[in-house]
């Protein structure tokens, strides 16, 4: 058991008190494989005997519906889709990640408000006020952050979903066409990403790699936690 921390003064009204559980969380830019080892350690640690819960941005049941149509409209200002944004990552906090970690559970994260920060930014949001939003947020037993090459995330594309609006940028018109604006906006994206490296404690996997050789370095850093506890 151990009581929990944020980054800030966490919730006003609520004091979460001790969790048995851990909160595990993967980043890194968009097409990185995010998703995919998710599964693979939900698979994983379940059959380990672990009871494993998972969540990610846009999850939220009072906001998706919400965001979902602000994102398709195109006509929310920069500052108010994040504070959209804010508010998804508050409600699945409170009602869905801090009770599975009272609950005992391995909460996997796709994402976690780092993703947020790196994209405001970028968007102009000023760094201080975009990380003081997320004054209560709970800090991770574990943010393993999959870095990629340009490159390798747009041969994933090219080779996978396609090319998506906001996942190139197209919104900050980063370039006239999907392909080199994804290049542009991804480089800034992982530009803040590396320089959260140190100020939050991510691990470092390189993503450059085959799925498996990925994932096994993934479960070697989630053992250490479970060995260190």
């Amino acid at each position: 058991m151990k009581d929990a921390a944020f980054y800030g003064a966490g919730f006003p009204y609520k004091t979460p008190g001790e969790f048995s559980g851990k909160l595990i969380v993967l980043e890194g830019n968009d097409a990185v494989g995010r998703s995919t080892h998710i599964a693979l350690l939900k698979q994983w640690l379940e059959g380990e005997g672990y009871a494993v819960s998972d969540t990610g941005l846009n999850r939220s049941t009072m906001t998706q519906t919400g965001l979902d149509s602000a994102k398709e409209g195109h006509t929310l200002s920069p500052t108010t889709m994040s504070l959209f944004y804010a508010t998804d990552f508050a409600d699945r906090l409170e009602r869905q990640i801090i009770p599975a970690l009272k609950a005992g559970f391995i909460v996997l994260s796709d994402r976690y408000f780092y993703s947020t920060i790196a994209r405001d930014v970028v968007r102009g949001a000023d760094p201080l006020w975009a990380r003081k939003v997320y004054g209560f947020a709970l800090k991770p037993d574990l943010i393993l952050y999959l870095q990629a090459d340009i490159p390798t995330l747009v041969s994933r594309i090219v080779h996978g979903r396609g090319f998506n609006y906001w996942e190139a940028g197209m919104d900050i018109r980063c370039a006239d066409n999907p392909y080199d604006s994804f290049c542009v906006y991804q480089s800034k994206l992982r530009e803040q990403f590396d320089k959260m490296t140190g100020e939050f404690n991510f691990v470092t996997i390189d993503a450059n790699r085959p799925v498996n050789s990925i994932f096994e370095d993934l479960r070697l850093e989630i053992k250490k936690i479970f060995t260190n506890s």
